[in-house]
């Protein structure tokens, strides 16, 4: 990339999708260097960045792509989320590419609400919406400097992508809207994700190891660096899956700091791909209950196994450390597998957390979710799909009560587990509903 080679495009508050497009090709095809929107406003449908370009978002300049999902049919991907194909900015197999502020991109999420769920709190999206950013089998990727706000659906979303910086990133989303992870590592290798700033409905950062077209894994997740990130979530803040057709290997997140959000920290397997040698180190949490419609309620840290599809086995999680984390939870520490495959050699070690009571009683069961009932609902089945689908006897299905009642650390299928200076804070006298034991041990 020729960073002295800039082509400098001025703000029209007009479509200037082809304009954009034409100055990221031709700056590609003269051997690469700095598209640069100049301040102002900058309307655009889909974009497709090229080898050897950044887009660079100048100080006061805002893209605010076109609200409407067929200004992106040009843009489509091959990695299908939410019933979602295609993303406002995308790039595919390209070579050095970047996105670049300290411009924003002002995506026009509430532009996709068709509704509202009263009893969950929540807006009901359209049922096709873009994701912000896809990128696509590219090799050395930066992000940085950029703020995204309003996502409609997942905000930056790098499938099998190599070398990755994402530096100096703040998403803001609606915190009703759903599915509107902030970061969705999807099969990546060799990522460092630094200093970066998200607050989302759904997964703050988020690495998954996504099913191509064919059914099998897009490739794995591997060296990935997390450091000094702050996020909000009410899903998951911290997360290795639920896809997880791939394995992944070498994971660390550390000096974080987790702000109200659900649940904390989280590794869910599911569909097969192995979950090893993962890190958690120096985080502080403060997760809290929401309502059973939402996957978890104010755990710390959540880590299962589940076998959710006919026929495929979960991959075992295996060798993880959990270390130096502080802060506060409304629900427990759970590590539960459901199935052969197992969670294997887990450290727990100075851990310094208040278990503090909430308003819902939501906290007082574990999550199984997502299982079979939520990848395939009957036909007749009540709740919302891919998210939670009520039983025969009314309840949320994947939701078990805690044996005894609530307790701050909670295992069960679980080989190989050492604890070292593990102090959870408890109120005195305990609430109705709470376990009068610290830690509940089950077989599986």
């Amino acid at each position: 990339m020729t960073k002295d080679r800039a082509v400098l495009v001025e703000a029209t508050g007009g479509d200037a999708t082809a304009v954009l497009q034409a100055a990221i090709d031709r700056t590609s095809a003269e051997g690469g260097g700095v598209v640069r929107l100049l301040a102002g406003e900058h309307v655009a449908g889909g974009l497709c960045l090229r080898s050897g370009v950044e887009l660079n978002l100048a100080e006061g300049a805002v893209l605010r792509p076109i609200p409407d999902y067929d200004a992106f049919a040009g843009t489509t991907v091959s990695v299908i989320a939410e019933k979602s194909d295609r993303g406002m900015i995308v790039a595919r197999g390209a070579r050095d590419v970047a996105l670049t502020g300290p411009g924003r991109i002002a995506a026009g999420g509430g532009r996709f609400i068709v509704g509202e769920e009263a009893a969950m709190g929540t807006f009901v999206p359209a049922a096709h919406r873009p994701r912000v950013v896809v990128f696509e089998s590219c090799r050395g990727v930066r992000l940085e400097n950029l703020a995204v706000d309003d996502s409609p659906m997942w905000t930056l979303h790098l499938v099998d992508c190599e070398d990755v910086t994402v530096r100096k990133v703040r998403v803001s989303n609606n915190r009703r809207l759903p599915n509107t992870d902030g970061l969705v590592l999807d099969a990546c290798r060799r990522a460092l994700i630094e200093d970066v700033v998200i607050s989302t409905a759904d997964d703050g950062i988020c690495l998954k190891t996504s099913a191509g077209p064919d059914g099998e894994a897009i490739g794995r997740c591997e060296d990935i660096l997390v450091r000094r990130a702050e996020v909000a979530s009410l899903s998951c803040a911290l997360k290795v899956g639920t896809e997880s057709f791939g394995d992944f290997s070498k994971i660390v997140f550390e000096d974080c700091r987790v702000v109200d959000s659900n649940r904390g920290l989280g590794l869910f397997s599911r569909d097969g791909g192995r979950i090893a040698n993962v890190r958690f180190s120096r985080i502080d949490v403060d997760c809290r209950e929401t309502p059973d419609g939402f996957w978890g309620s104010g755990e710390g840290l959540t880590v299962t196994v589940l076998d959710r599809r006919p026929g495929r086995r979960a991959g075992a999680v295996e060798d993880l450390v959990v270390e130096d984390i502080t802060g506060r939870m409304q629900g427990a520490i759970a590590l539960v597998s459901a199935s052969e495959a197992g969670i294997r050699n887990v450290s727990l070690a100075r851990i310094r957390l208040a278990q503090t009571p909430g308003d819902l009683g939501t906290a007082l069961r574990y999550d199984m979710r997502p299982t079979g009932a939520d990848l395939a609902p009957a036909p007749n089945a009540a709740g919302r799909a891919n998210a939670w689908t009520l039983g025969a006897d009314g309840r949320v299905v994947g939701l078990v009560d805690y044996p005894g009642g609530l307790p701050a650390v909670f295992v069960k299928g679980v080989e190989g587990l050492s604890t070292e200076d593990v102090v959870i804070g408890r109120p005195e006298p305990l609430p109705a509903g709470w376990n009068s034991a610290d830690i509940v041990r089950q077989a599986r």
